[in-house]
């Protein structure tokens, strides 16, 4: 797409869709949700759009452990961008609990997800290294759990909570938003078939990936 604004347009449509399927299927529509600057672009289009929220349930999938009103935790920026402009309903938010510490929020949002999956939708970024919500090369994932803490992450803050590789594919649909020039080098060796963090992530029906010209190493002239 040709840049980050048009990713994030995109992407608002995308949930809006997800949204109307599930809904009409189900009754219910289970939307996990990403940091980063497009994500919450979609976000402030989502508060905009007139929607009502009666059926849907957010959930995150990673968390700094940060105070619970830090302005760098993902649960905030989203309230900032999309629940508090939007009256989004409390009943129907479940943020991580990382002001607890990494085993004690991962421990307790393992109890939220009890019978949640599968998800309808998750909305994933990835860094300049290959990770995706808190899942970075290197770092070895649990087998069997939905949720875990992750300790010594290479960018701050060290401790985090993180939902497996294996939580975020028990999807639908999951949708990656990639955006900037400093993506280009990891989303080429993503394509390569390399395996770095976000390369373990599937879905039970529709993984589609969104990039900007930016992002794909190209220009729009």
């Amino acid at each position: 797409m040709e840049n980050a604004d048009a990713v994030a347009e995109l992407a608002a449509s995308r949930v809006l869709s997800a949204a109307r399927r599930a809904l009409g299927g189900r009754g219910v529509f289970r939307l996990v949700l990403a940091g980063g600057g497009t994500p919450l672009q979609a976000y402030k289009i989502l508060a905009a759009s007139g929607e009502r929220w009666t059926g849907w349930r957010l959930y995150y999938g990673d968390e700094r452990c940060l105070p619970v009103d830090h302005p760098q935790r993902n649960s905030r920026l989203c309230a900032d961008a999309w629940l508090n402009p939007a009256d989004f309903p409390h009943s129907g938010h479940f943020p991580i609990a990382a002001e607890l510490g990494a085993e004690g929020a991962a421990s307790d949002y393992r109890q939220t997800l009890e019978g949640q999956l599968p998800f309808d939708m998750v909305l994933l970024g990835m860094g300049e290294d290959g990770h995706t919500a808190s899942l970075f090369p290197g770092h070895t994932e649990p087998d069997d759990s939905l949720v875990h803490a992750v300790h010594q992450a290479p960018k701050p803050p060290p401790d985090r909570v993180t939902l497996s590789s294996r939580a975020l594919s028990d999807a639908r649909e999951v949708l990656f938003l990639i955006t900037g020039a400093g993506k280009h080098a990891a989303l080429s060796r993503w394509r390569a078939g390399e395996d770095l963090p976000v390369s373990r992530i599937r879905a039970r029906e529709r993984l589609e990936v969104v990039m900007d010209a930016e992002a794909l190493g190209s220009t729009v002239g």
